[in-house]
This record gives C-alpha cells, sequence and structure tokens, in this order.
C-alpha cells in the first residue's frame, strides 16, 4: 500500500512536469518569432504574417471575471456551510447539501447557455440602471461596444456566472471543515454562556477559516481554467479598464476561439504559450491552497 501510494503520488507529479515541458516546447518557438513583448503587447493577437500577441488583456480579463465570482461566491458559500453545520435541523441540512453539491455536476456549457439566454437578458436592464446612476464609479462606466449592454454578455454576468459554478467547490469544502470542529471547543464556549451565534464566532470560524479560505482559493482555481461558459457570454477582447460593463477574452476563451488556427506550429505555439501562462497562473493558486491547507494541519 505504501508503494502504491508513492506511485501514485509521484505518477501525478510526472504528469503535471510532463505537461508543462510539452508546454514549453511548443511555446518557446513562437515565442522567439513573436515581433512584440509578450507580457506588455495590448495589440490585436495576430498569427497572420508576422507574429504579434500578447498576454495583458487576456490576464486581465481572467483574473478579474474570477475574482468577481470569488467577492460574490464566498459569503454565500460561508452562510450556506454554517446554516447546514449549525443551524439547519439534519432532516433539513442533508437535502441542502446535496443539492448544492449537485450545482458541480451540471456541464459549463449548460451554464453558458443559461448565462447568455436567460441571466444576460435579465441584466440588460441592470446594466443600464448602474451604468445611469453608478457610470461616474469606473466599474459601471459607458462601454466602448455597446453591443455588450444590449445582450447582458458583461464580465459581471460572467462573473456571476462563475459563481454559481464555483459554489458548490467552495461550500463543499468550508462544511467539511466546520463539521469537524472539536466537540470540546463548542462545548467549552457553550459551558461559558456563550450563544449559538458565539459559538461559531469563537469556536468555529477560527477553526475553520483556513479551510474556508483554501476552498475558495480551489474554487479560484476551477474559475482561472473555465471554456465554454465564459466563451458563450465573453469571447471579444475588451479594454483594460475596470469596467464590469464591458466585454473581454480570457486565456481559456482565445484558445478556444481560434482552434481553426492550430494549423502550423507557430500559430498552434502562439496560443499555447497562453495555455502555458494559465498553467501556470492555476498551478501557483492551487499551489497557494495547499500550503494554506497544510499550515493549518
Amino acid at each position: 500500500m505504501r508503494t502504491l501510494s508513492t506511485g501514485s503520488g509521484l505518477l501525478v507529479s510526472v504528469v503535471i512536469g510532463l505537461i508543462a515541458i510539452f508546454l514549453l516546447i511548443q511555446a518557446v518557438p513562437a515565442l522567439a518569432q513573436n515581433t512584440e513583448n509578450f507580457f506588455t503587447y495590448q495589440g490585436a493577437w495576430s498569427t497572420s504574417g508576422d507574429l504579434k500577441f500578447g498576454i495583458p488583456r487576456q490576464f486581465y480579463a481572467t483574473v478579474l471575471v474570477s475574482v468577481i465570482a470569488l467577492i460574490i461566491a464566498m459569503p454565500v458559500a460561508l452562510g450556506i456551510a454554517l446554516f447546514v453545520t449549525e443551524y439547519a435541523p439534519k432532516r433539513l441540512a442533508g437535502p441542502i447539501a446535496y443539492t448544492v453539491d449537485l450545482l458541480a455536476a451540471i456541464p459549463s456549457i449548460v451554464y453558458g447557455l443559461w448565462g447568455i439566454l436567460v441571466l444576460g437578458p435579465a441584466m440588460v436592464g441592470i446594466n443600464g440602471w448602474l451604468v445611469d446612476n453608478l457610470g461616474w464609479l469606473p466599474f459601471f462606466a459607458a462601454p466602448e461596444n455597446a453591443a455588450n449592454m444590449s445582450t447582458g454578455g458583461t464580465m459581471l454576468t460572467a462573473g456571476i456566472v462563475l459563481a454559481v459554478m464555483i459554489l458548490p467547490v467552495i461550500t463543499a469544502v468550508t462544511r467539511e471543515v466546520f463539521s469537524q470542529t472539536p466537540h470540546g471547543h463548542r462545548e467549552a464556549a457553550l459551558a461559558l454562556g456563550a450563544s449559538q451565534w458565539e459559538v461559531v464566532r469563537y469556536a468555529v470560524l477560527p477553526f475553520g477559516f483556513s479551510g474556508y479560505i483554501s476552498g475558495s482559493m480551489l474554487g479560484l482555481g476551477r474559475a482561472l481554467g473555465e471554456t465554454m461558459a465564459l466563451m458563450l457570454i465573453i469571447s471579444t477582447a475588451g479594454p483594460i479598464n475596470f469596467n464590469l460593463m464591458e466585454s473581454g477574452e480570457t486565456f481559456a476563451t482565445i484558445i478556444a476561439n481560434n482552434a481553426a488556427e492550430f494549423d502550423n506550429p507557430l500559430k498552434t505555439g502562439a496560443y499555447i504559450s497562453a495555455g502555458l501562462v494559465l498553467f501556470a497562473l492555476t498551478f501557483i493558486v492551487n499551489a497557494a491552497a495547499r500550503a494554506v491547507i497544510s499550515r493549518k494541519a
């Protein structure tokens, strides 16, 4: 059993290393032929003729929609986890937990269709109100491309869809950590006259906070690599101005949208370089989550 466990761990590490090596081998020739700075060029991604491509806009869109998703999903997941583990009766806690977990089983393309056909049109009026009343804020200014407003295909809509997608991941981890709070901690707080909320505040939350953060980081890793849902909602390059009413292209969507251009090694390598950055970004986020868990352990 020890040999099997060690071998399985090494196999996973080797596979990850091979993926990184493959991405590097495929991306380096295209990066060498790139006539612009890969890290600063914000122009159109061009692989016809001279290679001209850079990642700032894709990096911005990827991080922005993921942060929006975290801002929405984290408090909701915390509330669900606390309700299920601390307040809900057992006959109600089970169905609620199962229902939230089932959200993880819905295919991402279904989320994308829901986002562009249902949520997007519903957000048109909300987006208009935000622009009219809060347009003085950079987050809700009038967009350069008004077509995004007419369909609801904005960064805000994409962030809400991503929030629903990562909600079961964060909730499941948080719920599991909270349920493992030692009974002695709860009983000690109750013996001192603490109310139910004070037990949660002084016993449950301090014990499970690191697990809550690590679960959120795992959810962030899930959001960073989302492709199909975002490709249906936002798929056009947008400016870097922190305006939630704009559209944008993430690392995953630009690769999926341009798969037809994978007809020679240099063109393919240009898009694989975006995949390499996404791989590194996701790896860093998940490594940070593991570090939080290890620190608590």
